[in-house]
């Protein structure tokens, strides 16, 4: 509980599109908060969306608001990530992450981690 996979990741140039995504086994998928996060290179990792356990409420990070979509399918244990009007900063090694207790924007909150997909915004 739980183990994580993400896919989606890969080359795309400015102002394009990816769809990121985490399947989660394992585990309870519905029990958990949902997060992503990335890491660039020589970077702390930082906060980029999050999601409640039903999908209620959802939290993103000033630097995506707008851009970015997280959303789950509890039937499928899977959890999105929908980026939009990509821009070269946010070129990174995108994770999800699973939350047993809280919704939350703070990584060491965080229980379970993918090992991440890269995301490389480039013309």
């Amino acid at each position: 509980q739980a183990q994580l996979v993400e896919s989606g990741g890969g080359l795309v140039q400015p102002g394009g599109s990816l769809r990121l995504s985490c399947v989660a086994s394992r585990g309870v998928f519905s029990a958990y908060a949902m997060g992503w996060f990335r890491q660039a290179p020589g970077k702390e990792r930082e906060f980029v969306a999050a999601i409640s356990r039903t999908g209620g409420s959802t939290a993103y990070a000033d630097s995506v608001k707008g851009r970015f979509t997280i959303s789950r399918d509890n039937a499928k244990n899977t959890v999105y990530l929908q980026m939009n009007s990509l821009k070269p900063e946010d070129t990174a090694v995108y994770y999800c992450a699973a939350n047993a207790w809280i919704t939350s924007r703070t990584e060491r909150e965080y229980d379970y981690w993918g090992q991440g997909t890269q995301v490389t915004v480039s013309s």
